[in-house]
């Protein structure tokens, strides 16, 4: 069984006819027991939820403090290559965009990162559009090596691979991969994903399957909120942390909240998920699985990501450049998508200190 039978299980459930029947009662109900089911979680994110928000919100912050106690990991993206050959029709590296493109070469790599080492960081995510003519699975490894004179843990967010090069990255030292299904809704996906080896639903859905298999340390997933209804795709986003959880229980499973963010390109289906829909599904999920991580990044403003830290968020990305080559400056390309937190690390330690809780710049080393 693969988290594709899971999802076709869900195909013909009436969403809306579910959520729509949950009443303020049912909330409290669900709000009082210690253990939390898949329905109880799609209840959560119901309108009548959003009337219990402040014990939702007690509740998650007890739960986080119990599982992660008042630390935030830091970490900060690294784009390498943007070249891309898919047409996703929200993504500011799609095939058709005429923005400059680059790929940087395992010199500029080490630039970058040692322009971006300078300020603390020690958790890189290396990313690439998906080209695996421009950025195959061997120049990822080979820029994952060079990463790793400078940083302590180097994830991965690029092309899915196959199981044999997650296993090759994995003993080459990347220890965990990032992979968003961007829509769990299989029609919407196929609307969206144009043309290009992303189309492949199926392929893309069992990618962190593929890197729980292939033993990676931490594997992390997500939908990109805003292309279909945010409530159907969080409930399938908390599904599949918790398949794989509760498969692969020695890897550490982390859950992220993307929203679409203004790119180059227009997309004008956007299905508009607002602060206080965010809040509350960062606040359902944490009730759902209280030991998974939760991670919000530099898509969100300052002031909303310094409001979650109470509330479950347990990952920021800080300082970070969505540009290829960003980092160093020398000839920078058009960024992935507008970021909304533009402060230093440094600025973003003094608000988590603000807060009460700890910056942790390092949690985990290779050995």
């Amino acid at each position: 069984m693969s988290f594709y039978e899971v999802v076709s299980g869900y195909k013909d459930f009436d969403f809306n006819g579910f959520l729509s029947s949950v009443n303020s009662e049912r909330v409290r109900v669900i709000l009082s027991n210690d253990k939390i089911s898949d329905m109880d979680f799609l209840a959560l994110l119901s309108p009548a939820a959003q009337g219990h928000l402040e014990h939702m919100a007690e509740k998650a912050r007890r739960l986080s403090l119990n599982h992660f106690g008042k630390a935030v990991l830091l970490y900060a993206p690294i784009y390498i290559s943007n070249y891309c050959i898919n047409r996703c029709a929200y993504c500011g590296f799609n095939h058709d965009n005429s923005i400059s493109r680059k790929r940087l070469t395992m010199e500029e790599i080490e630039q970058e990162a040692i322009e971006l080492s300078k300020t603390g960081i020690r958790h890189v995510l290396l990313l690439t559009g998906e080209s695996k003519k421009h950025s195959p699975a061997d120049y990822i490894i080979e820029a994952s090596r060079v990463l790793r004179r400078h940083f302590d843990s180097v994830t991965i967010e690029v092309s899915p691979l196959t199981l044999e090069e997650y296993v090759h990255a994995a003993k080459s030292g990347i220890d965990g991969v990032t992979v968003y299904q961007e829509a769990y809704d299989e029609e919407v996906y196929d609307e969206v994903h144009l043309s290009g080896p992303k189309k492949d639903y199926r392929f893309r859905l069992d990618t962190p399957e593929r890197a729980c298999r292939a033993n990676m340390r931490s594997v992390n997933v997500g939908a990109l909120l805003g292309l279909s209804d945010w409530r159907r795709e969080a409930f399938m986003t908390g599904m599949h942390a918790n398949y794989l959880q509760d498969k692969y229980p020695s890897t550490e499973i982390s859950v992220s909240f993307p929203r679409i963010r203004p790119h180059a390109g227009v997309f004008e289906k956007v299905s508009g998920v607002s602060d206080i829909q965010l809040v509350q599904t960062i606040l359902a999920m944490r009730l759902f699985m209280p030991h998974v991580s939760q991670n919000i990044s530099t898509r969100e403003t300052a002031t909303f990501r310094d409001n979650l830290i109470p509330l479950g968020i347990n990952k920021f990305s800080a300082g970070s450049c969505t540009e290829v080559g960003g980092y160093s400056g020398a000839q920078a390309t058009e960024a992935q998508f507008e970021i909304s937190d533009g402060r230093s690390v440094g600025d973003v330690c003094e608000a988590i200190l603000a807060r009460g809780y700890q910056p942790l710049f390092k949690n985990w080393m290779s050995i």
